[in-house]
């Protein structure tokens, strides 16, 4: 009987070990997780509601939802796409709804009906909780045993085959360590942003679409933006985080955001302003706004305008600060926030590692590696789980194709 470890019990080692369970029952498939619970990050994810996957809608090249793991997943989707991840839920009892945001999610709006799925889907694996993998030590087969033998406090154990899904791994991967394998340094991404602006806190809770931008670089990103007490938050914000993680590690998390609050060019902006100034030259400036009211007061008083400032008083110069202001409004970055517990990292295993097609290690076959130990990351938004689902396919179809020839 061959024999397969699982390490890491998340979205993608429990997705890999259902399709095995599934396609080929003769084989034994033992799961190793550290944790107290199975797929405890993805009962959790999406607010506890579960955003399965995306439509891709609007995504005009894959580099846009993944910024590290580009490559990978234009070869992945090809054989496990996100139509697919809908079809594999629906026909294992989660019927799915597709949001105006493009976001697709459990009829339920509950994530524990996702696990629940895949818990009954990988039946008579043998699930080890509570768990940790010491090491990974290769060796040559035997008649007796496999490959590789994975190391725990509690025994060790031979397998054939080995597929690590341990998910972002901030603090490293210490069981790899025997292996020599090329690691990417881990860092975060997908948090929020801490700007110290007592009167930018106080207006917690609005939010808008809008451009943000980390000055002198080419990051940038559109989308919700929400302001909070401590900065700014929403998927503009996580967005360019994922876009700037390792530049933003590199500088410490400072820097200067750029904000463009209505998302359109100064020609633009300032027509506006004109036409407005042209239509209500008596009115209060603060009495006709673009965004919500709250917001436009804090903008017109950042633009340097007195409360009572009428709309035939702008001027030029009054015109060229409120355009300023409106479409490139420059904030100190102070530094991060974590992003609940829905926390994940840039790095892991680097690609050139694997084999692009089957997620096989080069260096040892029967080792594969699927999900966010990779250096694969992506956006808000659905495509984390996707490369989840995705890579955890390709490995168990590289497995069973490896036990039928």
């Amino acid at each position: 009987m061959k024999r397969v470890a699982i390490i890491g019990a998340g979205a993608a080692g429990c997705f890999c070990a259902a399709l095995l369970r599934e396609w080929a029952p003769e084989l034994s498939v033992t799961v190793f997780e550290a944790g107290a619970k199975p797929m405890a990050k993805l009962a959790i994810t999406g607010g506890g509601r579960c955003n399965l996957t995306n439509d891709f809608q609007g995504i005009q090249s894959l580099a846009e939802a993944y910024p590290r793991g580009e490559r990978v997943m234009k070869r992945t989707l090809k054989v496990f796409s996100q139509e697919d991840t809908i079809a594999w839920f629906t026909a294992h009892g989660v019927p799915c709804v597709l949001q105006d945001d493009h976001c697709w999610f459990p009829q339920s709006q509950d994530a524990m009906d996702v696990v629940r799925a895949l818990q009954r889907a990988m039946r008579g694996a043998d699930v080890r909780l509570n768990t940790k993998v010491i090491s990974i030590c290769h060796s040559e087969r035997s008649e007796e045993s496999g490959s590789f033998v994975v190391k725990t406090p509690q025994d060790d154990n031979s397998f054939d085959y080995i597929v690590v899904t341990t998910g972002g791994a901030p603090k490293g991967l210490p069981f790899l360590e025997g292996l020599e394998l090329e690691l990417v340094p881990p860092v975060p991404s997908l948090f929020t942003f801490t700007v110290k602006d007592a009167a930018l806190n106080a207006l917690t809770g609005l939010v808008l679409d809008a451009q943000m931008s980390l000055q002198g670089t080419n990051f940038k990103a559109q989308g919700p933006l929400l302001i909070t007490d401590w900065g700014f938050s929403g998927p503009a914000t996580l967005k360019l985080s994922s876009y700037a993680a390792r530049h933003l590690a590199e500088t410490g998390y400072k820097g200067t955001l750029a904000v463009n609050w209505l998302c359109a060019n100064e020609e633009e902006v300032r027509g506006w302003l004109q036409r407005s100034a042209s239509a209500h030259p008596q009115k209060l400036v603060s009495s006709v706004h673009p965004v919500q009211q709250r917001l436009w007061d804090y903008l017109v008083a950042k633009a340097g305008l007195r409360e009572g400032h009428r709309w035939a008083e702008l001027g030029s110069k009054g015109m060229n600060r409120l355009t300023a202001v409106l479409t490139h409004d420059t904030y100190p970055l102070s530094g991060k926030s974590k992003f609940r517990e829905e926390f994940v990292t840039a790095g892991g295993v680097s690609l050139s590692n694997i084999g692009l097609n089957s997620l096989e290690s080069k260096q040892y076959p029967g080792l594969f590696f699927a999900g966010e130990v990779l250096d694969i990351d992506a956006i808000t938004g659905g495509f984390n789980l996707q490369a989840a689902w995705s890579t955890g396919y390709v490995c168990a179809e590289s497995i069973l194709k490896c036990t039928r020839t």
